[in-house]
């Protein structure tokens, strides 16, 4: 091969390097933001968890009553939330449900609920936590692929001997 050929051989592959390094940069650019992404996500939910979790044991705590079990888990569940809750999110806590193991009755507002050691009589509490608007916090992604919604949900069974 003459030296002319190999010269016009090297000019005719001027620029492929920068080409590759561009895709491959794409590529991993692409990888390393969505597991941000992600574990921005992942933190969110393992937040809200938690939350959950504590308000229902804080239901397990001694109260008078079954509705100041409620009043209690759902203040404590906001304890939780408000430390790490992004400004521009929504966040709910409903009033935590109350119900009977066997029958599926649930305590009302005004009424009352007879929760007893016996299996059927026996009571949990269901604490929810819910984070909304996140596409407001999130950074920009897809909308397909990350949620607008996250919820953290917790479930305690209540000792009847302690009502």
């Amino acid at each position: 091969m003459s030296p002319y050929h190999r010269c016009r051989r090297r000019r005719s592959q001027r620029g492929v390097y920068a080409i590759e390094y561009a895709m491959a940069f794409l590529l991993f650019f692409g990888l390393v933001y969505s597991i941000i992404c992600y574990s921005i996500v992942f933190t969110f939910r393992f937040g809200l968890q938690n939350a959950a979790e504590d308000g229902a044991r804080a239901a397990l705590r001694h109260q008078t009553s079954l509705a100041a079990r409620q009043l209690k888990a759902q203040e404590v569940a906001e304890q939780r939330s408000l430390g790490w809750k992004p400004a521009d999110a929504v966040l709910t806590i409903p009033l935590p449900s109350i119900c009977q193991t066997g029958s599926g009755n649930c305590l009302q507002p005004a009424g009352t609920l007879a929760c007893d050691t016996s299996w059927a009589q026996r009571c949990h509490v269901s604490v929810t936590v819910r984070l909304s608007d996140l596409h407001r916090v999130l950074p920009p992604f897809p909308a397909f692929a990350l949620p607008d919604e996250l919820v953290g949900e917790a479930h305690v069974l209540l000792d009847g001997s302690r009502l």
